[in-house]
């Protein structure tokens, strides 16, 4: 029997790389995708590996139609067919509408909506034929609720919400799953450039009163595993209630 394959995409750091190493933990072989940070792609396959799993990084612009042709290409000729996608590359940044350009506008869209595309066609194929798959795209709690001065990062992980579910009703008669996890604030090295301050203000409005850790990890977990065989089409949020 083959090896269970997953592909993280943004995976260097932060959330997509404590959910690549939490499906290493769970028994599959992991693609670790980056953009810049080789080295950081290399430290989260260390981790991989030092649990008995397979992995390889792959650096690919998520953006780039061409790029993500190539990255799928080189996944089948050194590990096989994708498995379990989790679409998690993503850039953020705040700015008032007024002041944004329409090049940065595009550049959200570019990255957090076609990105999810770009990789989800290339995974597709493979799902289709075999009548089984999971897809789990990383949204946000601004896509459901919106966020000031985040007009276009709010847009986009909207967008994804709305793919997912319309994907859930496709993909379901062919066995795969769809599925959006919306994580609230999540204490990854993202946000190491906040002031201490800011990082307490945040956990005193969240009702749980502290921010995420490897909550979204675990939820990515389950979202993939047999014990949510019937759950497709769902947006779950991991934000400590901080939407509700």
């Amino acid at each position: 029997m083959s090896n269970k394959i997953a592909l993280v995409t943004g995976s260097s750091r932060g959330i997509g790389a404590a959910i690549a190493v939490c499906l290493a933990k769970d028994g599959y072989d992991v693609v670790i995708n980056y953009l810049n940070r080789k080295d950081k792609a290399l430290c989260v396959l260390e981790q991989v590996e030092a649990l008995g799993r397979r992995g390889i990084i792959v650096q690919a612009d998520v953006s780039d139609r061409e790029q993500v042709n190539k990255m799928f290409e080189k996944v089948r000729q050194e590990l096989g067919n994708v498995d379990l996608l989790v679409s998690n590359a993503g850039i953020a940044g705040m700015k008032q509408i007024q002041d944004l350009t329409a090049e940065r506008w595009h550049e959200f869209f570019a990255v957090n909506v076609d990105g999810a595309f770009n990789t989800i066609q290339n995974a597709l194929p493979n799902m289709l034929a075999e009548h089984k798959g999971c897809i789990i795209t990383i949204s946000s709690m601004w896509g459901l609720r919106g966020a000031s001065c985040e007009s276009a990062y709010s847009a986009t992980k909207a967008a994804l919400i709305g793919l997912s579910r319309s994907l859930a009703n496709e993909l379901a008669p062919s066995g795969i799953r769809v599925n959006c996890v919306a994580p609230g604030v999540i204490n990854t090295d993202m946000l190491d450039e906040l002031p201490e301050e800011i990082m307490d203000t945040l956990a005193e409005e969240t009702p749980l009163r502290r921010l995420g850790t490897e909550d979204i990890a675990s939820l990515v977990s389950f979202l993939a595993s047999d014990e949510a065989s019937f759950i497709t089409g769902q947006v779950i949020t991991s934000d400590g209630g901080f939407v509700v």
